[in-house]
């Protein structure tokens, strides 16, 4: 009878004990973790250098003599156009996918050009041999590539020469420093963590100026207006590349 009851016992365990697994829930899939893609980040100081062509619109109006003025009569207008050469200096400051910063520029330039004066006797010849721009950047990122527009200061280095237009003999000449604004825009292009490549454009709103030139003492209205296109390579130190959550 005994061995009759553990043979029950054992025949209802085996039984049962199948069922019971079947009814057990399938062990769930666990998804794997997504990969976190790296954002460039823009942030830190930034140095760099850049190249180009610019071209300065000069307008002039003659005013007669410091002893003798008189009312403006216009010579003419030219383009005095060149290459350019220099660097830039800034900082940017990432906030998400938008990037904030401020940045001096100083060129060397050879903006040059020249036209016969409506006073065919003369011919008026304008030239820009530098530039500085002091400019606060705003810029939309995505990753490692950088839209941008700057907005500030100007400032150029001009000399103004007057030639006799038969012999070319010059007749008198000035020069300035002339601040003015300027605004413009880039696309930028980080192809490393610390180094990226631009393409930029500037305009610059220079006004007009009285000059008075020498030895003569002849007056001019000189109003300017430069577009500066350049190449640019920057070499930024910062924040490492973080994580997008």
């Amino acid at each position: 009878m005994k061995k009759f009851l553990l043979g029950t016992v054992g025949w209802i365990a085996l039984g049962v004990a199948p069922a019971m697994a079947a009814d057990l829930a399938a062990r769930p899939y666990t998804k794997a973790p997504p990969i976190i893609p790296a954002m460039y980040d823009w942030s830190g100081f930034y140095i760099g250098a850049n190249g180009g062509w610019g071209s300065s619109r000069n307008c002039w109006d003659y005013l007669g003599t410091t002893a003798v003025p008189q009312v403006a009569a216009g010579e003419g207008c030219h383009d005095a156009s060149g290459g350019t050469v220099g660097g830039q200096i800034g900082y940017n400051w990432q906030v998400g996918t938008w990037v904030f910063g401020v940045e001096a520029q100083g060129n060397w330039a050879d903006f040059k050009g020249s036209n016969l004066s409506n006073f065919p006797t003369f011919t008026n010849q304008s030239k820009i041999d530098a530039f500085g721009l002091f400019t606060a950047r705003v810029g939309y990122a995505w990753n490692n590539a950088l839209l941008y527009v700057k907005g500030g200061a100007a400032v150029t280095s001009d000399k103004y020469t007057r030639f006799q237009t038969a012999t070319g003999v010059i007749n008198d000449d000035a020069s300035e420093t002339r601040w003015g604004a300027a605004v413009g825009g880039g696309l930028e292009y980080g192809f490393t963590p610390n180094w990226s490549f631009a393409v930029e454009y500037d305009h610059l709103f220079m006004g007009g100026r009285d000059l008075t030139f020498a030895p003569i003492t002849n007056v001019d209205h000189i109003k300017q207006d430069v577009d500066v296109v350049t190449a640019r390579i920057n070499y930024r130190w910062g924040g490492p590349i973080v994580a997008r959550y």
